[in-house]
């Protein structure tokens, strides 16, 4: 079993350029699967109905999503009703929306957990131990895919150490910038601390860098927007034993204007 997980979306251009190499992706290496992080794809901050259905119409088949989840009200409306769609499964129990989602293809199936880490994001319950609860609630000993939605390094590897040999992959995001950490951890189970991003390549996490660079200088409130210009799309591979769950391989895919996509 082949998994892709491509990294947050952010803004319009994060949405262009997901469709523009999501087709070449496919051609070039044959997942099976493919899970997206969607949390920051409306203006950078949250997701609509109609971006998450242009998603799944051009071949997605997860989205997950992370502390933005909420920032379009909208979501509210649709949310409950999307079954390939995952919030942070940590959220108090009677949060809309569901925290893992069992998908199946004809080769196999796939459980994908969405997870958000405490350390400088909200206070939500324990990332740990909702692991541990939605594993005792799965039967079969199905393949799982984590994407642990975190602010630090430490809290992401701790939790992938936490859940080795237990789950197939954990996948971080949120902090844009993919990290060159990859590997397989002694009981099988793949680790990147961060998938990085798609979107503006020659912003700040995908924002203008001068608004950004404003906000460090002054201190003062400052209204982000999304950059322009060149883009980039993160990704990572993952290749699982569809018998045992465990990880084979794991490798990452980074495409930008200084590194062009070769067919």
């Amino acid at each position: 079993m082949r998994i892709l997980m491509i990294g947050d979306v952010v803004g319009l251009s994060g949405q262009k350029t997901l469709l523009e190499y999501l087709p070449k992706l496919k051609r070039a290496h044959h997942p099976d699967l493919i899970v997206v992080n969607g949390e920051n794809a409306a203006d950078g901050r949250g997701i609509t109905r109609p971006i998450a259905r242009e998603f799944y119409g051009s071949g997605v088949d997860c989205i997950t999503l992370g502390n933005h989840t909420w920032d379009k009200r909208e979501i509210f409306d649709f949310i409950d009703g999307e079954e390939r769609m995952v919030r942070p499964a940590n959220y108090p129990e009677g949060t809309p929306g569901q925290g893992y989602v069992h998908l199946k293809f004809a080769g196999g199936e796939l459980v994908v957990i969405n997870l958000m880490g405490r350390s400088f994001l909200s206070t939500l319950d324990c990332p740990f131990r909702e692991a541990d609860a939605i594993l005792k609630k799965l039967k079969g000993n199905p393949p799982v895919l984590v994407d642990f939605h975190a602010e630090t390094t430490s809290e992401k590897l701790a939790l992938a150490w936490y859940l080795d040999g237990r789950v197939s992959a954990v996948v971080g995001t949120h902090t844009h910038i993919q990290t060159a950490d990859e590997r397989i951890l002694p009981q099988g189970t793949a680790y990147l601390t961060d998938v990085g991003m798609v979107g503006p390549y020659d912003g700040v996490l995908g924002m203008d860098k001068e608004l950004v660079i404003k906000k460090f200088l002054t201190q003062l409130p400052v209204r982000f927007e999304v950059a322009k210009g060149r883009n980039q799309l993160n990704a990572v591979l993952i290749d699982l034993n569809s018998a045992t769950g465990k990880a084979t391989g794991i490798k990452r895919l980074r495409l930008d204007d200084d590194q062009p996509w070769f067919e």
